[in-house]
């Protein structure tokens, strides 16, 4: 099949490619590389089976190819990165999530959307089922992203309804593993980057709010899945295993050796207390589950950041 992936340059995009690739499909990667990498891609263009066409989607989509499959991945995805200009996430996730659409309609391609977990807001659920309607602050800070993945999602299922679009909508939760960018705030890349330079670990309020954490190879592989199942979703991809804050600070202090302490800073507005997806619908309708441990994916993260700290960061 021939693939199209927007948002491939970036963390979870690159791995998609990859996937993809190893599959035998012909991947064409779409990025403006707001947040996507060169660095990410410098294996893949080797492949006769890969292009990267540099590229924005909140434009009308001028490609004459034909894809079987459309992964929407662009979008920046975390809080330092989509908060940079709130504006350009907002028509990223509404002008550009309708200009895709539109080209899968034209291409009559099967098209998947990277939702996420932020669409359940700071929930008052837990652990959060697809059936819950979240808890979001449509005016805070993070609205931008919150409420433009909630806006793309209504947008998917219209397309459905009115137009029988092949859609699939998954809804990502907290994912971590090498490619990621040690600036883009996530929780532990910071960590970990703080932690190889012996800084100290920044705990917002007192690290004892949860996440659950998905290594990134389990995390394509439910994506790959959902894509090629029956279901059109929302389905939940992410790990049930639940920890805090200050639980992922300790692993990652013991894990690289490091002299870092820690230092408390104020809660950030609308940051969700708690955050453990209910996946019984992806193990029922997708035979998925995560496979790696905390402990075993953070080795493999650690090691990526090690070759990044040791001056392997040659293109951006």
């Amino acid at each position: 099949m021939k693939i199209l992936v927007t948002g491939g340059a970036g963390f979870i995009g690159s791995h998609l490619c990859r996937y993809l690739l190893k599959k035998g499909h012909e991947v064409v990667c779409l990025d403006n590389f707001f947040t996507g990498k060169g660095r990410n891609l410098v294996d893949l263009k080797k492949s006769s089976k890969f292009k990267v066409i540099p590229y924005d989607i909140t434009l009308p989509l001028d490609i004459r190819e034909h894809f079987d499959r459309i992964y929407n991945l662009a979008c920046p995805a975390s809080p330092v990165h989509y908060q940079f200009d709130p504006i350009e996430t907002i028509k990223t996730n509404t002008l550009g999530v309708i200009n895709i659409l539109e080209f899968a309609k034209l291409n009559g391609a099967r098209i998947l959307q990277a939702s996420t977990s932020e669409i359940y807001g700071d929930p008052l659920e837990h652990p959060q089922k697809e059936t819950y309607k979240g808890n979001v602050n449509t005016l805070g800070h993070r609205s931008c992203y919150d409420e433009g993945k909630r806006v793309a999602e209504s947008l998917f299922m219209d397309y459905h309804r009115k137009y029988k679009l092949p859609i699939r909508i998954a809804r990502i939760f907290n994912t971590y593993g090498p490619c990621m960018d040690k600036d883009d705030g996530r929780v532990v890349s910071n960590f970990i980057f703080q932690a190889l330079n012996n800084n100290p670990i920044t705990i917002y309020g007192d690290g004892k709010q949860t996440r659950s954490f998905c290594f990134i190879s389990d995390l394509i592989e439910g994506l790959y899945r959902l894509m090629e199942s029956n279901e059109v979703g929302p389905i939940n991809l992410g790990n049930p295993e639940e920890f805090t804050i200050l639980d992922l600070s300790r692993k990652i202090i013991k894990m690289t050796k490091s002299k870092s302490n820690f230092v408390y800073k104020n809660f950030p507005q609308d940051d969700p207390l708690q955050r453990k997806p209910d996946i019984t619908l992806a193990k029922n309708l997708l035979n998925w589950k995560p496979r790696l441990s905390l402990e075993e994916g953070l080795k493999e993260t650690i090691s990526y950041f090690r070759w990044l700290f040791n001056g392997n960061n040659i293109i951006n």
